[in-house]
This record gives structure tokens, C-alpha cells and sequence, in this order.
């Protein structure tokens, strides 16, 4: 099993924006096949920093979620907003495997 960091930067002036998109990847994401931890806004310290996380169970798996993810009506919806919108101003991905537990540490 894989966690997925997405870090994200985001326009300080369009929270709001940024948290709707995280709502509508809470319905798409789960139906196209990751396990959806969360998507996290700023709320104190940094104006502009946020996250999503989602488990994968390995990065073949995650290529053909991305896939199913893209041809979902919702995640095509939700790509065009933030392409639209323009709150996103950088994002970066990072794969990464739990060793503090014994199941994670395999």
C-alpha cells in the first residue's frame, strides 16, 4: 500500500474555491478505485499551503485510477474548474510506504 501527498499552493483569495474542488474529489476519487484520506485547506499558519492524501495499493494500480479518474464525468468537471479558476498555483505529488507499522514496513 501506497499514500499519495499532494501538496498543493494555492491563491491565498480563493480558499473557497480550493474547497469545493476537494469536496468534489471526495465523490470522485473513492468511486475511481483510491482511498481517499482527506483534503486539507489552510486554516492557521500558512495562507497557502494544502494538502490531499489517498491510499493506492501500488503504482500500477495508481496509473489506472488516474485513467478512470480522467474519464469520469465529475474528475473531468473538477479538472476544468481548477484549469478555469486558476486556485492551484503549483502542485507536487510524492508516493510514499508506511514503515512504522510491521504490515506498512513488508
Amino acid at each position: 500500500m501506497l499514500t499519495c501527498f499532494i501538496r498543493y499552493e494555492i491563491d491565498p483569495f480563493k480558499k473557497e474555491e480550493f474547497a469545493a474542488y476537494s469536496r468534489n474529489w471526495g465523490e470522485a476519487i473513492p468511486r475511481c478505485g483510491a482511498d481517499l484520506i482527506g483534503y486539507f485547506g489552510p486554516h492557521e499558519g500558512s495562507a497557502t499551503t494544502a494538502y490531499g492524501v489517498y491510499n493506492i495499493d501500488s503504482l500500477a494500480a495508481y496509473e489506472a485510477y488516474r485513467a478512470r479518474l480522467a474519464a469520469d464525468p465529475l474528475g473531468r468537471e473538477n479538472y476544468a474548474f481548477a484549469r478555469k479558476e486558476r486556485f492551484i498555483l503549483k502542485e507536487d505529488r510524492i508516493f510514499l510506504k508506511n514503515v512504522s507499522s510491521q504490515a506498512g514496513g513488508d
